[in-house]
């Protein structure tokens, strides 16, 4: 499994919007600024957050971006099924008629139990633990790895 740089992006965008809480809404070109990513490629990212509704976007001379549920309710699977989709590695996890071979697959329970699990761990991380991970600093780029 190979994670995109939409959710890479998109899990930074959501951990700078949190450490801006409680502040005015946050401008899409500073956290490009910040995080170095293009702000078009940001403007393209964020629409589905914002459908999903991780983020609310504030209009007007004041507007910008903000989560729109709390840090430590956003973990890094929703993020994930969000921007890529179903997070099952494999087709016949998915929908077992697409494969003519489920009944005797001896590697498919394998596949399915790694896909529950690598789902359950990031289930368990957060945008909070995140915001913890990286000391809750403001200002300059935060650099952190998922």
């Amino acid at each position: 499994m190979k994670l995109s740089t939409r959710v890479r992006y998109g899990v930074r965008l959501l951990v700078e919007l949190g450490l801006q809480d409680g502040e005015k809404p946050v401008l899409l070109r500073d956290i490009s600024k910040s995080q170095e990513i293009s702000e078009k490629y940001l403007g393209q990212i964020i629409i589905p957050l914002k459908a999903a509704g991780l983020v609310r976007t504030y209009r007007g001379a004041r507007g910008g971006y903000r989560l729109g549920k709390p840090a430590a309710a956003i973990t890094i699977r929703d993020v994930v099924e969000i921007l890529d989709g179903d997070m099952r590695l494999l087709e016949c996890a998915r929908e077992p008629g697409a494969c003519n071979r489920v009944s005797k697959c001896v590697t498919r329970n394998v596949w399915q139990e790694l896909g529950n699990r690598i789902s359950s761990y990031l289930e368990s991380i957060t945008i909070h633990d995140l915001m913890a991970r990286c000391g809750g600093s403001r200002g300059g780029a935060i650099t952190y790895h998922i």
